[in-house]
């Protein structure tokens, strides 16, 4: 596709959503470290300095993806919690199926793990203050979000629901990167079938690392 230069600011954000939207059907093909700036010009039909009109930088583009899918995210997690949990239930019993809920719901979510992945390394470099300053502020907005859902099934974590719903963003970042092996290796995994404990599966083990972390914070009584 090819576009004339956007004149008026509905026009401007037509361009930014077509560029958004390209840059989401990427990262259904290929890894986030695999979406280069000159592939997402190319596919939008505009020229890489037309696409910096709109986002400073590949890095500025999937952060404000990555927004975009955390928030669809929470949406569907309220409705999964609301349906599979038994607020009646002992407290013990209501964390397993919290944690059971939110490793099911984030394995399902490939994109956003790897982009949760990248985030600190990767997607926080390459850009301007303001940039990194206004996700931050929607990170802490989603934040909230998250941690009052944790709270109204788990109200015995108290305030400790803010760094549990912190820590399962940063713990699916770091557990789908051993769940997604590149080719090299997994041609030493069937050449050498021992090798092959070191794969984690993402639900499994996020959701035993999940279970441990809120039976261990949570009170004894």
């Amino acid at each position: 596709m090819s576009f004339q230069r956007a004149r008026t600011e509905e026009q401007r954000e037509i361009r930014r959503r077509t560029i958004l939207d390209m840059a989401s059907a990427m990262l259904d093909e290929m890894p986030v470290a695999a979406v280069t700036l000159n592939e997402l010009s190319r596919r939008v039909g505009l020229a890489k300095p037309n696409v910096l009109r709109y986002f400073e930088s590949r890095e500025a583009v999937l952060l404000e993806l990555l927004d975009r899918f955390l928030r669809e995210w929470l949406t569907e997690l309220a409705d999964d919690l609301a349906a599979d949990v038994d607020e009646s239930l002992p407290m013990a019993e209501r964390a397993t199926a919290v944690a059971e809920i939110l490793s099911r719901s984030l394995s399902s979510r490939a994109v956003l793990c790897d982009l949760f992945g990248a985030q600190g390394s990767v997607l926080e470099h390459n850009v301007s203050v303001e940039v990194v300053a206004r996700y931050k502020r929607a990170s802490l907005d989603r934040l909230t979000t998250m941690t009052a859902l944790v709270q109204k099934y788990l109200p015995e974590l108290g305030e400790n629901a803010t760094l549990f719903s912190l820590q399962t963003m940063v713990m699916a970042g770091a557990l789908s990167a051993y769940s997604t092996p590149p080719p090299s290796l997994q041609a030493a995994y069937q050449a050498e079938p021992d090798l092959a404990r070191f794969h984690l599966e993402l639900k499994d083990s996020l959701e035993l690392a999940l279970t441990a972390t809120l039976l261990g914070v949570l009170p004894r009584r």
